[in-house]
């Protein structure tokens, strides 16, 4: 049997379930003439219009050729072919599938609209010429649809959700599994050869890894010498305190079955201290923004999930979201924070919740604009996760954070990162400014010497008026 095994937001050989999937099948045939190819399929309008960050971009064309190399290892060569579009995947894979004789085609399940729209184009293009379309369950433990409340439902508050996640979960469902090694040639075309460049802007990735084993040890790294004090030290974006290993989740270089097991070594959940826990819940969390998405498609359209919060009239100035994209709002936390977004593509998970509290409910701009410029920019762009955070930060979404929930800037700043390092870091014309006022700069003596801006808006007031917005779109009902 000839198979294909398509990659996309999977971007591994070590515990990628359709692969080994793939392998098995093609292995276990009777006939001779069995092969393997791998496919990339690179879609730039597509990106395009999911905001695909220029730097997440080049970690997946920098990906792509590590990944061809592990796969070589493998007896299995890797076709990167770019089309338009999603809607032109089906005409492609179906060309590729007579070129080479293939007889069935594997995948991993994604649960997006967009995309669960595009398996279903490709699985009828391909039923046309008798050739099965298996789509496996790989991004989360548990598959969506195979936890449900009491009423048979999907739940929508997070703590019940990890409640009977916890409950259902077993070791062996962290068992990571390894592809065994093909014993027949590759499929093969030189034209297939990948030089590592795409059709889309890219941003330099360098600062993080495409290779597999740099990856895993930093996931060890992690596991051993910073989750035992993740509770106490992830909120505070001077120390190094959280994982950074969104990156490779983001783009499937790391499975969450691979996090699990390294972070339960052999254990129970139950037997994890406070802060190894706290990681695990961050992890769930993840799993339960992917099953919304699939349960609740209006998340793909731009919809919000609280229905009244549609009426929420945004009143804020579009000369406000330009100054906090650039970090030039004058509370140091935010401007620091979106700083190190724009430079680094990626920002501490306490600061994502503090800007975006602070664009839609200090700046009173649509959670819609924040939602996008993250995508644009995080090499860890994640529809899900970003969706989900954005929502509830701006209290539209499930299990949101109340609207009557403002963070203040200034208080946090102060308790986050107290003596001002993090914002020193990132903003060095603050540097001579003393602890005391380094995050109210604007009242200290010497402020007008200091190249930083005044603040935009005054916390104060616009949470007033946010708390007004908020109850005005409640009042009018869904």
């Amino acid at each position: 049997m000839r198979g294909l095994i398509w990659f996309r937001r999977d971007l591994r050989t070590l515990d990628n379930t359709a692969l080994i999937e793939a392998i098995r099948a093609v292995s276990d045939s009777q006939n001779n003439e069995q092969g393997l190819l791998a496919l990339f399929i690179v879609t730039p309008a597509q990106w395009k219009e999911h905001c695909l960050s220029p730097m997440q971009a080049d970690l997946i064309r920098q990906r792509l050729l590590t990944l061809t190399t592990e796969l070589k290892a493998l007896n299995i060569s890797l076709a990167v072919e770019t089309v338009d579009s999603f809607r032109d995947c089906p005409s492609l894979i179906t060309e590729l599938c007579q070129r080479f004789d293939i007889e069935r085609v594997f995948a991993n399940a994604e649960y997006e609209l967009n995309e669960t729209s595009r398996d279903a184009l490709v699985e009828e293009a391909l039923a046309e010429h008798d050739i099965p379309f298996t789509l496996c369950s790989d991004k989360c433990v548990f598959m969506p649809g195979s936890l449900l409340n009491k009423q048979g439902s999907y739940f929508k508050v997070f703590t019940p959700f990890k409640k009977t996640w916890l409950q259902n979960f077993s070791v062996e469902q962290s068992v990571v599994y390894k592809p065994n090694l093909l014993d027949f040639n590759a499929l093969y075309d030189p034209e297939f050869e990948y030089n590592g460049i795409l059709d889309y802007p890219t941003v330099d990735s360098v600062q993080w890894h495409d290779n597999t084993k740099d990856v895993i040890t930093e996931l060890r790294r992690f596991a051993i010498e910073r989750a035992p004090d993740y509770q106490q030290d992830r909120d505070f974006p001077a120390l190094d305190g959280t994982s950074q290993l969104s990156p490779y989740l983001a783009i499937g270089m790391l499975s969450v079955r691979q996090c699990i097991a390294r972070l339960l070594n052999g254990r129970h959940p139950e037997q994890l201290n406070e802060g190894e826990q706290t990681w695990l819940s961050e992890l769930i969390w993840r799993e339960f923004y992917q099953h919304l998405i699939y349960f609740e498609p209006k998340l793909c359209k731009g919809r919000a999930f609280v229905p009244w919060s549609e009426n929420i009239c945004w009143q804020g100035e579009n000369a406000h979201l330009e100054k906090w994209q650039k970090g030039e709002t004058g509370y140091p936390i935010v401007d620091a924070a979106m700083k190190q977004l724009n430079q680094t593509g990626w920002m501490h998970n306490r600061l994502r919740m503090v800007v975006a509290s602070f664009l839609t409910k200090d700046l009173l701009l649509d959670w819609h604009d924040g939602e996008a410029y993250f995508m644009s920019k995080l090499v860890d762009g994640d529809f899900a996760a970003n969706n989900g955070g954005w929502q509830w930060s701006a209290s539209t979404g499930c299990d949101a954070q109340p609207y009557f929930r403002i963070f203040n800037p200034i208080a946090q700043g102060q308790r986050f990162d107290p003596d001002g390092s993090f914002v020193k870091q990132w903003l060095p014309e603050l540097q001579t400014v003393p602890t005391k006022y380094v995050h109210s700069p604007w009242l200290w003596a010497d402020f007008p010497s200091l190249d930083y801006p005044d603040p935009i808006v005054e916390h104060k007031q616009q949470r007033e008026q946010a708390l007004q917005m908020y109850k005005d779109a409640k009042a009018s009902g869904s």
